[in-house]
């Protein structure tokens, strides 16, 4: 007899939770994850796998356990002033943010986020023993600055977390929202920039609010512009007092030499890895204006994708991309569907596919 999942002495507060991930399905056009669809430019995959090649030479040992070099590399292309003292580095930015937890929230401490979000907040933070606390977005999915900062009051979290751009709903927020709920909070506030580098060119980055905010942190993520999800790695930007608590929760050694040699060569290419962006951008745009004109409501957006409105039954278009060949993601909010913005023969064969079900 099979034993099931609730036979064994699994933790309480983790029964009746279901694990993360997206519908991964072979079609010809999968835009349901975010992802980069443009691949790394050959000349940039050259030189990572020489760095690669290079890191093997030396697989018999442990890699830095600091990952000195690719912590200077960060502090470089983020620039405003950044040392490498500022810098922490993860496999994935939902590592980041599980080292977050893991020093801040735990056990009988409270984690708190703007609903809709990203999805994975709650999870990590019920991963971590800690409760999780969903506050209200505006009916435009925005954030009111006295309002966020009189729920943040309100629920007096350990943890907040501010996606900006948001995700799902591609939402910019403000920075005199993040410095009203700042001056809110006694916790730490977790600010995911996964999707800034698909922001407008003017717009400042929550970096920016760093000096002289001891508990603000900035998240981010080598998974979207830098085309780089596979290689699974995030960083974060903070006081060097909160790398410091870092250091105290992550295991050894966890960066391998391998993701280290890889991350660094694309650094050094920053701007060839970036060049992409503006044609997603571009993509994006192009999406948002074509879904207006086919009667569906797509809603502003600072990211690589398009969350839209307006869809009479979401399973059934979502069915109807598939049978066609193309994959975007239904994230659960009523009559609406989420579609990245891809290649322009991606996002036309979305677009066509779409027009072909009609309304």
């Amino acid at each position: 007899m099979a034993v099931r999942l609730d036979d064994l002495p699994l933790r309480d507060d983790l029964r009746g939770l279901t694990p993360y991930g997206a519908p991964q399905a072979a079609l010809p056009v999968a835009l349901n994850v975010n992802e980069n669809t443009h691949p790394v430019p050959e000349e940039v995959a050259d030189d990572i796998l020489d760095g690669i090649a290079h890191a093997l030479r030396d697989v018999n040992r442990y890699p830095d356990r600091e990952f000195t070099a690719l912590r200077e590399g960060f502090a470089d292309y983020l620039g405003h002033g950044l040392s490498r003292d500022q810098i922490w580095v993860a496999n994935g930015s939902n590592e980041v943010l599980q080292h977050l937890l893991q020093a801040f929230a735990g056990p009988g401490r409270t984690a708190f986020g703007f609903a809709p979000t990203y999805s994975m907040y709650p999870l990590l933070t019920r991963a971590t023993g800690a409760s999780y606390v969903a506050g209200v977005r505006e009916s435009d999915y925005t954030l009111d600055a006295d309002e966020a900062a009189r729920q943040i009051e309100e629920a007096d979290p350990d943890v907040v977390f501010l996606c900006a751009p948001n995700n799902p709903t591609g939402t910019p927020l403000r920075l005199d929202v993040i410095e009203a709920i700042y001056a809110a909070s006694r916790g730490m506030v977790i600010v995911d920039e996964a999707y800034q580098e698909f922001a407008p060119r003017d717009e400042r980055s929550a970096l920016t609010l760093l000096p002289g905010r001891e508990r603000l942190v900035v998240s981010r993520t080598m998974s979207k512009a830098f085309a780089f999800a596979g290689a699974r790695v995030g960083y974060l930007a903070a006081d060097p007092a909160v790398i410091d608590a870092l250091r105290l929760v992550r295991l050894p050694y966890h960066l391998s030499a391998l993701t280290q040699a890889a991350a660094t060569a694309a650094l050094r290419h920053a701007p060839a890895m970036l060049s992409m962006v503006d044609e997603i951008v571009a993509q994006r745009d192009r999406i948002s204006a074509t879904l207006s004109a086919l009667g569906y409501q797509p809603h502003e957006s600072w990211t690589n994708f398009v969350l839209f409105g307006g869809v009479d039954d979401p399973a059934a278009t979502w069915q109807g991309l598939y049978d066609r060949g193309v994959l975007i993601r239904d994230v659960g909010i009523a009559h609406s569907l989420r579609v990245t913005a891809g290649t322009e023969s991606e996002s036309t064969a979305f677009l066509d596919a779409l027009a072909s079900l009609g309304r």
